[in-house]
């Protein structure tokens, strides 16, 4: 069991960001690398939302606690903190005798009658490092008296926040609205426990009946949302595959653990101003952009929303629609930070989100970025010392990972690097192709060197040849509405030996036709002798 306090853990005003503290549980087969490695991150995740870390609540069980998710000593513990006890009489409570806490109830009841001085109270809210079931979370709020959110829903709140656009909004609200069904379950439980204690019938209370009518206003706002969700995503696809037909583009997506660098290195390859911040889910929106410099085929790359060890499943169904970038790709570019200590977890749960959405078999390059940040506490990214550490990791990577990337989006070499890699995957996918275009239909020679490479050009007087090389599927495309090259034309002189066995054909069906009428009159005689 442990209980770390920051400095800022400390009784202060009320004003200024909230004051989080974290509650983790170590189960059996977790490392202390992998466990602390998880409350690093919620804590980033609480700097994303603007919440200050004073404290974490840590200790190891055989199983979450069914009713508070921790244990009866560590939540009072939590109390004590949050209502501002100093820290050594944490520490000292450790070691004491831990007495059973009276029921959530009771304690409820006294919270209310008692009320803390908020001029000494140390946290505003405690974030739990898992996702807990409604009753753990409303009785583990009950006994440390202040409002409790889970993993879950701290992501929720962050997606909910940084959604900008039409589709992200809506996305977002549905996995809040799958997250709050069951909360609200709860709610109506206690409301009609409540209601009938007060009736003394086993009726249903008048909360029951009020919850079942919020119910049926999520599903029925759920599912007002999954209807334009589809509308939108019919006319994404449309105008997606007509793009694909009428310029050859190809498609690369930008995938990978949540602040891996994807931002940036979309804002070098495409030279575009995209948001980048270092914080967790600073991208939401799909935001798609050519590769500089333009060539052909066109390549289009998109970055896409970042993952995360533990992704709410209702975020992941909600944001299918987005995640589909990858499933359209023809290329997936798998981002991650190789100065992450914990950077194969996060390429572990980035291939295993990518296998739930059905992009496992899509080909990809493995970039690990960041390739600078490696022993930069060692004196600076230009120490030797540093720089030796990177030599290092970059070796190891590479002998690890076959055909891997490792590179800084911040060195231009690496850039180019991985641009040639690019241009030349696509460039071993295209086919060449003869088409031909007719004089009379010479506006379609735009869109023909605006898709395809062209090779060869020569013209005749019923118009012009063509030798491209493109995309497969633009060529299918094209080849429907070029018409075919008509045959070559031919000298006089030898048209006329060429008319001259069909003039021979002739002559000899006129001749065979005159025997055969001399047969049949032969025979007519023979029938009918003359007088």
């Amino acid at each position: 069991m442990s209980v770390e306090v920051s400095p800022a853990g400390t009784a202060q005003d009320i004003e200024g960001p909230q004051r989080a503290i974290l509650a983790a549980v170590q189960l059996p087969g977790v490392s202390d690398a992998d466990f602390q490695s998880s409350l690093d991150e919620l804590k980033d995740l609480a700097g994303t939302l603007g919440y200050l870390v004073v404290g974490t609540f840590a200790q190891k069980r055989e199983r979450f606690d069914m009713s508070a998710y921790v244990g009866v000593g560590k939540r009072q513990e939590m109390r004590r903190f949050i209502e501002g006890a100093p820290a050594r009489e944490l520490h000292a409570s450790n070691s004491a005798p831990r007495r059973a806490l009276r029921s959530g109830l009771a304690r409820a009841k006294e919270a209310a009658e008692s009320a803390v001085d908020e001029s000494v109270r140390q946290a505003d809210l405690v974030l739990v490092d898992h996702e807990i079931s409604p009753s753990q979370a409303r009785n583990l709020e009950i006994e440390v008296g202040c409002p409790v959110m889970d993993r879950s829903m701290v992501i929720l709140e962050i997606f909910h926040r940084h959604a900008s656009s039409r589709a992200a909004r809506a996305q977002v609200e549905i996995a809040r609205l799958g997250y709050m069904a069951p909360r609200l379950r709860e709610a109506t439980r206690l409301a009609g426990s409540k209601g009938r204690q007060r009736s003394g019938t086993g009726g249903r209370g008048a909360g029951e009946a009020h919850s079942e009518l919020d119910r049926k206003k999520i599903r029925d706002r759920i599912a007002e949302l999954k209807k334009d969700i589809d509308a939108m995503d019919v006319e994404q696809k449309t105008q997606r595959s007509r793009r694909q037909e009428r310029l050859g583009i190809a498609r690369v997506a930008l995938v990978g653990y949540t602040n891996a660098g994807k931002s940036t290195l979309m804002r070098v390859l495409t030279g575009s101003e995209v948001l980048v911040a270092n914080k967790l889910f600073a991208t939401l929106d799909t935001t798609v952009r050519a590769l500089q410099p333009e060539g052909v085929p066109r390549i289009l790359v998109s970055d896409t929303v970042g993952f995360i060890k533990n992704l709410p499943h209702d975020l992941v169904a909600s944001f299918k629609s987005t995640l589909e970038e990858a499933l359209e790709a023809s290329l997936l570019l798998h981002v991650i930070d190789a100065s992450d200590p914990g950077h194969e977890r996060q390429l572990a749960v980035t291939d295993a989100v990518l296998a739930e959405i059905g992009a496992g078999g899509v080909p990809r390059i493995r970039v690990f970025n960041k390739i600078d940040r490696v022993g930069s506490e060692a004196g600076g990214a230009d120490d030797a010392a540093a720089q030796a550490a990177q030599d290092q990791c970059a070796a190891e990577l590479a002998a690890r990972y076959a055909g891997c990337v490792v590179m800084s989006a911040r060195r231009p070499a690496d850039i180019e690097r991985l641009k040639a890699l690019i241009r030349g995957f696509f460039r071993r996918q295209l086919a060449e192709a003869e088409l031909f275009l007719g004089w009379g239909a010479q506006q379609l020679r735009g869109r023909l060197f605006a898709s395809c490479e062209v090779l060869e050009e020569r013209a005749d007087e019923d118009g012009a040849h063509f030798r491209v090389r493109g995309v497969p599927e633009v060529i299918q495309g094209l080849k429907k509405q070029f018409a075919p090259p008509p045959r070559a034309s031919i000298p006089a002189e030898e048209k006329a030996v060429a008319r001259k066995p069909v003039a021979g054909k002739a002559i000899a069906r006129k001749s065979a036709a005159a025997k055969s009428g001399t047969t049949a009159a032969r025979r007519r005689r023979a029938k009918w002798p003359s007088g």
